[in-house]
């Protein structure tokens, strides 16, 4: 009987000079993950043989040229680069980061030509890897603009998801940018993906409030108030299981997140600092809204324990068994929704 083919993970390498070669060579360095999948890391042999000897390993790898050529049962390195990079662990760099960029842009065609099925992305250093080509806060909208989606950052774990109105955005812009149709178009994303990677058929979903006591009626900041209520009692009566908006202070000490599928909150550390605690390192960030699926560790480059051996695998390791979950999900739900039942016609 012929075994159907492995998913083929793709994996960028970020910044060489942080932690995420570390942990991605890692995780693969246990023979058992390739039971599960088909790794491909975007990097050079050259770079990967100086990393194996740094970190006493015994992965075994093969070199090939394009993702396309991957072999089950192998870790597979393509060649994106072949000349030597010097690393210097801990240090910001922006030549390292040229090399960040460039294996990111490789996996990101390889997985636009379905050369791979998903993406993981080891952590990049966002200052060193900016270039007249790459102009982004992060990965995140660098690959909303590359597969030509609405992308939203969604912090998953098995027992808590938590999305973001809005990302990367300064403080003191968050309440002008938040208006009616951010909300309605995030909310929309984060329902459409838990029904579509997640299996969840009517979803559940908190939304925390923008300001302190959700502005205590206006007390504190009238956002809440004139554009956040408003919006949620509109999106209530189509008949959409979304709630509040919540104190965010005391939402998760009072473990009320445990009654609803995902959480939204309205900017970053609102909802990150909570999720990051509370996840202890197993943590996966997913871009939510985009055609392809995309999966990184919840965490940076943790440039100050580069390079001692010493880096956490557990949330790079769950990245992947998400990546390969979320895939085999879509894929079903794809598979459902395109060929509904016919209703058959009543036998005379």
């Amino acid at each position: 009987m012929k075994h159907p083919k492995k998913i083929k993970v793709g994996i960028s390498i970020g910044d060489l000079n942080g932690i995420g070669s570390e942990i991605v060579l890692k995780t693969f360095d246990d023979s058992r993950m390739l039971d599960f999948c088909t790794p491909v890391i975007f990097a050079s042999t050259k770079i990967i043989t100086f990393l194996k000897k740094k970190y006493k390993l015994a992965i075994n790898f093969q070199g090939i040229d394009s993702a396309e050529h991957a072999i089950d049962g192998k870790v597979n390195i393509v060649n994106v680069w072949k000349e030597s990079v010097t690393i210097n662990f801990g240090e910001e760099d922006s030549k390292v980061g040229e090399y960040a960029f460039k294996s990111l842009e490789a996996a990101t065609e390889a997985l636009k030509k379905d050369e791979i099925d998903a993406l993981v992305t080891a952590p990049i250093n966002k200052h060193t890897i900016q270039s007249d080509k790459f102009n982004f806060p992060g990965h995140t909208d660098y690959l909303a603009k590359e597969l030509q989606g609405e992308s939203l950052m969604f912090m998953i774990t098995d027992t808590l998801k938590v999305g973001l109105l809005t990302d990367h955005v300064a403080l003191k812009d968050i309440a002008n940018v938040i208006t009616p149709e951010l909300i309605k178009k995030k909310i929309a994303i984060i329902q459409h993906t838990l029904r579509q990677d997640f299996r969840i058929q009517k979803p559940k979903i908190a939304v925390l409030g923008i300001n302190p006591h959700s502005g205590d009626n206006g007390v504190i900041g009238k956002e809440d108030e004139e554009i956040l209520k408003p919006t949620l009692n509109e999106i209530r009566e189509n008949g959409e299981l979304v709630f509040g908006p919540f104190s965010a202070d005391s939402f998760f000490g009072s473990k009320n997140y445990k009654n609803f599928d995902a959480v939204i909150a309205s900017y970053h550390d609102q909802g990150l600092i909570p999720f990051k605690t509370l996840s202890f390192g197993q943590g996966v960030n997913f871009t939510a809204g985009l055609s392809k699926v995309r999966t990184s560790p919840d965490h940076g480059t943790a440039f100050e324990i580069a390079g001692t051996n010493s880096a956490n695998i557990n949330s790079f390791k769950e990245a992947v068994f998400k990546a390969i979950d979320i895939y085999k999900c879509r894929k079903e739900y794809k598979k459902l929704t395109k060929n509904p039942l016919k209703k058959q016609s009543k036998k005379i």
